[in-house]
Protein backbone atom coordinates (compact mmCIF):
# COMPACT_ATOMS: atom_id res chain seq x y z
CA UNK A 1 0.00 0.00 0.00
CA UNK A 2 1.30 3.46 -0.89
CA UNK A 3 1.93 5.81 2.01
CA UNK A 4 -0.45 8.41 0.47
CA UNK A 5 -3.31 5.83 0.62
CA UNK A 6 -3.13 5.38 4.38
CA UNK A 7 -1.76 8.77 5.41
CA UNK A 8 -3.90 10.90 7.73
CA UNK A 9 -3.16 14.64 7.91
CA UNK A 10 -4.53 17.36 10.15
CA UNK A 11 -4.43 20.56 8.08
CA UNK A 12 -4.62 23.69 10.25
CA UNK A 13 -5.37 27.05 8.66
CA UNK A 14 -6.34 30.53 9.87
CA UNK A 15 -7.95 31.31 6.50
CA UNK A 16 -10.45 29.10 4.71
CA UNK A 17 -13.68 29.58 2.73
CA UNK A 18 -16.78 29.60 4.93
CA UNK A 19 -20.48 30.28 4.46
CA UNK A 20 -19.91 33.81 5.79
CA UNK A 21 -16.82 34.40 3.61
CA UNK A 22 -16.88 31.88 0.74
CA UNK A 23 -14.00 33.53 -1.14
CA UNK A 24 -11.45 33.59 1.69
CA UNK A 25 -8.23 31.91 0.52
CA UNK A 26 -9.87 29.40 -1.84
CA UNK A 27 -6.39 28.15 -2.77
CA UNK A 28 -6.07 26.52 0.68
CA UNK A 29 -9.28 24.55 0.21
CA UNK A 30 -8.22 23.68 -3.33
CA UNK A 31 -4.92 22.24 -2.14
CA UNK A 32 -6.65 20.27 0.60
CA UNK A 33 -9.18 18.90 -1.90
CA UNK A 34 -6.52 17.86 -4.43
CA UNK A 35 -4.32 16.25 -1.78
CA UNK A 36 -7.39 14.37 -0.56
CA UNK A 37 -8.20 13.33 -4.15
CA UNK A 38 -4.65 11.96 -4.43
CA UNK A 39 -5.39 9.48 -1.65
CA UNK A 40 -4.49 11.31 1.57
CA UNK A 41 -7.09 11.53 4.36
CA UNK A 42 -7.15 15.29 5.05
CA UNK A 43 -8.98 16.66 8.09
CA UNK A 44 -9.13 20.47 7.89
CA UNK A 45 -9.36 22.57 11.06
CA UNK A 46 -9.88 26.24 10.24
CA UNK A 47 -10.20 29.23 12.55
CA UNK A 48 -9.89 33.02 12.33
CA UNK A 49 -7.11 34.59 14.38
CA UNK A 50 -8.08 38.24 13.72
CA UNK A 51 -4.94 39.32 15.64
CA UNK A 52 -6.68 38.22 18.84
CA UNK A 53 -4.59 36.01 21.19
CA UNK A 54 -7.79 34.49 22.63
CA UNK A 55 -8.75 33.15 19.19
CA UNK A 56 -5.35 31.50 18.91
CA UNK A 57 -5.67 30.07 22.44
CA UNK A 58 -9.06 28.55 21.60
CA UNK A 59 -7.67 27.13 18.36
CA UNK A 60 -4.67 25.69 20.23
CA UNK A 61 -7.02 23.90 22.63
CA UNK A 62 -9.15 22.59 19.76
CA UNK A 63 -6.06 21.19 18.00
CA UNK A 64 -5.08 19.42 21.26
CA UNK A 65 -8.60 17.97 21.49
CA UNK A 66 -8.45 16.67 17.93
CA UNK A 67 -5.01 15.15 18.47
CA UNK A 68 -6.31 13.28 21.53
CA UNK A 69 -9.43 12.08 19.71
CA UNK A 70 -7.97 11.06 16.33
CA UNK A 71 -4.78 9.43 15.14
CA UNK A 72 -2.90 11.59 12.65
CA UNK A 73 0.41 10.96 10.92
CA UNK A 74 1.38 14.61 10.59
CA UNK A 75 0.18 18.21 10.81
CA UNK A 76 0.26 20.63 7.88
CA UNK A 77 -0.14 24.29 8.90
CA UNK A 78 -1.18 26.70 6.16
CA UNK A 79 0.32 30.14 6.95
CA UNK A 80 3.02 30.53 9.56
CA UNK A 81 0.65 31.86 12.20
CA UNK A 82 -1.41 28.66 11.92
CA UNK A 83 1.70 26.80 13.03
CA UNK A 84 1.45 28.59 16.37
CA UNK A 85 -1.58 26.49 17.30
CA UNK A 86 0.16 23.28 16.22
CA UNK A 87 3.25 23.53 18.44
CA UNK A 88 4.52 21.87 20.47
CA UNK A 89 3.69 18.53 18.87
CA UNK A 90 5.20 15.07 18.73
CA UNK A 91 3.88 14.64 15.20
CA UNK A 92 5.89 15.75 12.17
CA UNK A 93 5.00 19.34 11.27
CA UNK A 94 4.91 20.83 7.76
CA UNK A 95 4.32 24.59 7.47
CA UNK A 96 3.48 26.54 4.30
CA UNK A 97 4.41 30.24 4.47
CA UNK A 98 2.39 32.38 2.08
CA UNK A 99 3.55 36.00 2.36
CA UNK A 100 2.81 38.31 5.28
CA UNK A 101 3.84 35.62 7.75
CA UNK A 102 7.49 36.02 6.69
CA UNK A 103 7.47 39.35 4.81
CA UNK A 104 5.58 41.47 7.36
CA UNK A 105 2.08 42.95 7.48
CA UNK A 106 1.10 46.03 5.48
CA UNK A 107 -1.46 48.16 7.33
CA UNK A 108 -4.66 48.97 5.44
CA UNK A 109 -4.75 52.48 6.86
CA UNK A 110 -1.11 53.45 6.46
CA UNK A 111 -0.03 51.30 3.54
CA UNK A 112 3.20 50.69 5.48
CA UNK A 113 4.41 47.72 7.48
CA UNK A 114 2.98 47.78 10.99
CA UNK A 115 4.51 46.87 14.36
CA UNK A 116 2.29 43.85 14.96
CA UNK A 117 3.76 42.43 11.77
CA UNK A 118 7.21 42.37 13.38
CA UNK A 119 5.84 40.18 16.17
CA UNK A 120 4.11 37.95 13.62
CA UNK A 121 7.26 37.42 11.56
CA UNK A 122 9.30 36.74 14.72
CA UNK A 123 6.83 34.09 15.89
CA UNK A 124 6.55 32.56 12.42
CA UNK A 125 10.33 32.28 12.16
CA UNK A 126 10.29 30.34 15.45
CA UNK A 127 7.61 28.05 13.99
CA UNK A 128 9.84 27.48 10.95
CA UNK A 129 12.68 26.38 13.24
CA UNK A 130 10.39 23.86 14.94
CA UNK A 131 8.90 22.48 11.72
CA UNK A 132 10.11 19.29 10.07
CA UNK A 133 9.61 20.89 6.64
CA UNK A 134 8.97 24.47 5.61
CA UNK A 135 7.41 25.51 2.32
CA UNK A 136 7.41 28.99 0.76
CA UNK A 137 5.24 29.85 -2.24
CA UNK A 138 7.96 31.78 -4.07
CA UNK A 139 11.76 31.76 -4.14
CA UNK A 140 11.87 35.46 -3.22
CA UNK A 141 10.61 34.45 0.24
CA UNK A 142 13.49 32.06 0.91
CA UNK A 143 15.88 34.70 2.34
CA UNK A 144 13.24 35.57 4.98
CA UNK A 145 13.06 31.99 6.26
CA UNK A 146 15.50 31.01 9.03
CA UNK A 147 15.82 27.43 7.72
CA UNK A 148 16.09 25.78 4.28
CA UNK A 149 12.72 25.64 2.54
CA UNK A 150 10.91 23.93 -0.29
CA UNK A 151 9.59 26.33 -2.96
CA UNK A 152 6.10 25.25 -3.91
CA UNK A 153 3.66 27.79 -5.37
CA UNK A 154 -0.08 27.42 -4.99
CA UNK A 155 -1.48 25.41 -7.86
CA UNK A 156 -4.12 26.16 -10.47
CA UNK A 157 -7.33 24.26 -11.14
CA UNK A 158 -7.02 24.03 -14.92
CA UNK A 159 -10.56 22.70 -15.26
CA UNK A 160 -11.89 25.92 -13.71
CA UNK A 161 -9.36 28.46 -14.99
CA UNK A 162 -9.44 28.10 -18.75
CA UNK A 163 -10.09 30.40 -21.73
CA UNK A 164 -13.78 31.00 -22.42
CA UNK A 165 -15.44 32.84 -25.36
CA UNK A 166 -15.06 36.56 -24.61
CA UNK A 167 -18.37 37.82 -25.97
CA UNK A 168 -20.37 35.09 -24.22
CA UNK A 169 -18.69 36.05 -20.93
CA UNK A 170 -19.45 39.74 -21.48
CA UNK A 171 -23.09 38.95 -22.15
CA UNK A 172 -23.23 36.83 -19.02
CA UNK A 173 -21.81 39.72 -16.95
CA UNK A 174 -23.84 42.41 -18.72
CA UNK A 175 -20.76 44.13 -20.13
CA UNK A 176 -20.40 46.01 -23.41
CA UNK A 177 -19.06 44.07 -26.40
CA UNK A 178 -17.01 47.04 -27.59
CA UNK A 179 -15.44 48.50 -24.43
CA UNK A 180 -11.80 47.94 -23.58
CA UNK A 181 -11.95 46.27 -20.17
CA UNK A 182 -9.13 46.28 -17.61
CA UNK A 183 -9.62 43.82 -14.75
CA UNK A 184 -8.57 44.44 -11.15
CA UNK A 185 -9.02 41.45 -8.83
CA UNK A 186 -8.76 42.23 -5.12
CA UNK A 187 -10.15 44.25 -2.26
CA UNK A 188 -9.98 47.96 -3.17
CA UNK A 189 -9.84 48.80 0.55
CA UNK A 190 -6.70 46.74 1.14
CA UNK A 191 -3.81 49.18 0.86
CA UNK A 192 -1.37 46.44 -0.12
CA UNK A 193 -3.31 45.96 -3.38
CA UNK A 194 -2.87 49.65 -4.35
CA UNK A 195 -6.20 50.14 -6.06
CA UNK A 196 -5.43 53.87 -6.12
CA UNK A 197 -2.44 53.22 -8.40
CA UNK A 198 -4.65 51.16 -10.71
CA UNK A 199 -7.21 53.99 -10.88
CA UNK A 200 -4.58 56.66 -11.54
CA UNK A 201 -2.99 54.53 -14.26
CA UNK A 202 -6.31 54.06 -16.04
CA UNK A 203 -7.01 57.80 -15.74
CA UNK A 204 -3.70 58.50 -17.49
CA UNK A 205 -4.51 55.87 -20.13
CA UNK A 206 -7.87 57.50 -20.83
CA UNK A 207 -6.14 60.64 -22.03
CA UNK A 208 -5.14 58.74 -25.15
CA UNK A 209 -7.33 55.63 -25.16
CA UNK A 210 -10.77 54.94 -23.71
CA UNK A 211 -10.86 51.99 -21.32
CA UNK A 212 -12.80 50.91 -18.23
CA UNK A 213 -11.49 49.48 -14.97
CA UNK A 214 -13.56 46.52 -13.78
CA UNK A 215 -13.22 45.40 -10.15
CA UNK A 216 -13.83 41.76 -9.29
CA UNK A 217 -14.17 41.69 -5.54
CA UNK A 218 -16.69 39.85 -3.36
CA UNK A 219 -17.36 37.74 -6.45
CA UNK A 220 -17.82 33.97 -6.31
CA UNK A 221 -14.46 32.34 -6.97
CA UNK A 222 -15.98 30.23 -9.76
CA UNK A 223 -17.00 33.42 -11.56
CA UNK A 224 -13.46 34.83 -11.70
CA UNK A 225 -12.57 32.90 -14.91
CA UNK A 226 -15.64 34.49 -16.53
CA UNK A 227 -14.35 37.96 -15.60
CA UNK A 228 -10.90 37.02 -16.87
CA UNK A 229 -12.23 35.82 -20.20
CA UNK A 230 -14.49 38.87 -20.55
CA UNK A 231 -11.63 41.30 -19.94
CA UNK A 232 -8.82 42.45 -22.22
CA UNK A 233 -6.04 42.70 -19.62
CA UNK A 234 -5.40 42.11 -15.92
CA UNK A 235 -3.84 45.01 -14.03
CA UNK A 236 -1.81 43.98 -10.97
CA UNK A 237 -0.45 46.73 -8.71
CA UNK A 238 0.22 45.10 -5.31
CA UNK A 239 3.15 46.36 -3.23
CA UNK A 240 3.73 42.99 -1.53
CA UNK A 241 2.71 39.40 -2.26
CA UNK A 242 3.85 35.85 -1.71
CA UNK A 243 3.07 34.34 -5.11
CA UNK A 244 -0.09 36.03 -6.42
CA UNK A 245 -2.62 33.47 -7.57
CA UNK A 246 -4.60 35.93 -9.67
CA UNK A 247 -1.62 36.42 -12.00
CA UNK A 248 -1.15 32.69 -12.47
CA UNK A 249 -4.89 32.17 -12.96
CA UNK A 250 -4.98 34.95 -15.56
CA UNK A 251 -2.17 33.23 -17.43
CA UNK A 252 -4.17 29.97 -17.34
CA UNK A 253 -7.03 31.89 -19.01
CA UNK A 254 -4.63 33.43 -21.59
CA UNK A 255 -5.53 36.87 -20.24
CA UNK A 256 -2.70 39.38 -20.84
CA UNK A 257 -1.20 40.75 -17.62
CA UNK A 258 0.27 44.17 -16.88
CA UNK A 259 1.99 44.18 -13.49
CA UNK A 260 4.43 46.04 -11.32
CA UNK A 261 7.53 44.08 -10.32
CA UNK A 262 6.46 42.23 -7.17
CA UNK A 263 7.02 38.74 -5.75
CA UNK A 264 7.57 36.18 -8.52
CA UNK A 265 5.50 37.99 -11.17
CA UNK A 266 8.58 38.88 -13.24
CA UNK A 267 9.49 35.21 -13.38
CA UNK A 268 5.93 34.28 -14.38
CA UNK A 269 5.72 36.84 -17.18
CA UNK A 270 9.27 36.52 -18.53
CA UNK A 271 8.44 34.18 -21.42
CA UNK A 272 4.80 35.07 -21.99
CA UNK A 273 3.88 36.88 -25.18
CA UNK A 274 1.33 39.62 -24.71
CA UNK A 275 2.19 40.53 -21.09
CA UNK A 276 4.10 43.52 -19.66
CA UNK A 277 6.19 43.91 -16.49
CA UNK A 278 6.45 47.62 -15.67
CA UNK A 279 9.92 49.11 -15.23
CA UNK A 280 8.70 51.35 -12.40
CA UNK A 281 5.49 52.07 -10.51
CA UNK A 282 4.54 55.46 -11.93
CA UNK A 283 0.98 55.69 -13.31
CA UNK A 284 2.42 56.92 -16.62
CA UNK A 285 4.57 53.79 -16.96
CA UNK A 286 1.68 51.49 -16.10
CA UNK A 287 -0.64 53.34 -18.49
CA UNK A 288 1.87 53.02 -21.35
CA UNK A 289 2.11 49.26 -20.72
CA UNK A 290 -1.69 48.97 -20.71
CA UNK A 291 -1.89 50.89 -23.98
CA UNK A 292 0.63 48.60 -25.67
CA UNK A 293 -1.28 45.49 -24.59
CA UNK A 294 -4.66 46.89 -25.60
CA UNK A 295 -3.41 47.98 -29.03
CA UNK A 296 -2.29 44.40 -29.75
CA UNK A 297 -5.86 43.11 -29.31
CA UNK A 298 -4.53 39.63 -28.61
CA UNK A 299 -4.77 37.06 -25.86
CA UNK A 300 -1.55 35.95 -24.18
CA UNK A 301 0.30 32.66 -24.51
CA UNK A 302 0.18 32.20 -20.75
CA UNK A 303 -1.57 28.86 -20.33
CA UNK A 304 1.32 26.80 -21.67
CA UNK A 305 3.79 28.55 -19.34
CA UNK A 306 1.95 27.62 -16.13
CA UNK A 307 1.16 23.98 -16.85
CA UNK A 308 3.68 22.92 -14.21
CA UNK A 309 1.36 24.58 -11.67
CA UNK A 310 -1.50 22.18 -12.30
CA UNK A 311 -2.90 21.56 -8.82
CA UNK A 312 -2.67 17.82 -9.40
CA UNK A 313 1.12 18.11 -9.79
CA UNK A 314 1.39 20.42 -6.78
CA UNK A 315 -0.59 17.94 -4.68
CA UNK A 316 1.86 15.20 -5.62
CA UNK A 317 4.76 17.41 -4.53
CA UNK A 318 3.05 18.17 -1.21
CA UNK A 319 2.61 14.44 -0.61
CA UNK A 320 6.29 13.86 -1.42
CA UNK A 321 7.18 16.40 1.29
CA UNK A 322 4.91 14.50 3.69
CA UNK A 323 6.78 11.32 2.79
CA UNK A 324 10.15 13.00 3.37
CA UNK A 325 9.32 14.02 6.95
CA UNK A 326 7.71 10.68 7.78
CA UNK A 327 10.81 8.97 6.48
CA UNK A 328 12.94 10.90 8.94
CA UNK A 329 14.39 13.28 6.34
CA UNK A 330 14.26 16.45 8.44
CA UNK A 331 14.48 19.71 6.48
Amino acid sequence: MHMSESLRVLMVTCEYPTAEDPNLSPFVKRQADFVQAAGVDVDVFHFRGRKNPLNYARAWLEVRRRLRKTRYDLIHAQFGQSGLVAVPTRLPLVVTFRGDDLLGVVGDRSGRKIAVGNLLTFLCRQVARMADASIVVSSHMQPYAPVPTHVLPSGIDFDLFRPLPQQECRERLGMSHSDRLILFVGDPQQKRKRYELACRSVEVLNRSMAAKLIVAWDVDHHEIPVYMSASDVLLFTSMQEGSPNVVKESLACNLPVVSVAVADVGERLSNVKGCELCGDERPETVAAALERVLLRKQRSSGRDTVKDLDEKHIADKVINIYRSVLGGDRR
